[in-house]
């Protein structure tokens, strides 16, 4: 089986790439756990899946130009916005599946860090709906 270093993902946030400003993905995915025992059973617990909570978590290296983190992710407080992610930034494929999700942005710290520190700011976002996962 083969292992994957990351170094050269892909993520992109309201179809603006921001791959080269994160240093740290997590997207996330678990599901609740209904209990259907009745009476009758064989003495155990039975459950069945429920709903899905999916999440992204990202570190983002912080830069206020034009088209970099803060300008793309502040107008989006509040709002429901597209992200992509790809383990490498190459072409879709089964070795290289494509995630795309509909994030609830809900919440950003514009400015985090200290002196001489490099100044960061992480997230962990809600995902609104199913991850699609694409593969070619």
């Amino acid at each position: 089986m083969a292992r994957i270093v990351l170094t050269n993902a892909l993520v992109t946030i309201n179809a603006v790439d921001l791959s080269d400003m994160v240093s740290s993905i997590t997207l996330s995915s678990s599901i609740d756990s209904i209990e259907t025992t009745a009476f009758g059973t064989s003495g155990a617990r039975s459950r069945i899946g429920g709903l899905a909570d999916n999440s992204i978590s990202l570190e983002f290296h912080q830069d206020y130009s034009t088209s970099e983190v803060e300008a793309t992710i502040f107008p989006l407080i509040g709002t429901i916005t597209a992200v992509t992610v790809k383990p490498v930034n190459a072409a879709t494929s089964a070795t290289n599946p494509l995630y795309t999700i509909n994030a609830l942005v809900s919440e950003w710290t514009p400015l985090n860090g200290a002196v001489g520190e490099l100044a960061t700011a992480s997230v962990t976002w809600p995902v609104s709906g199913a991850i699609v996962k694409t593969t070619s």
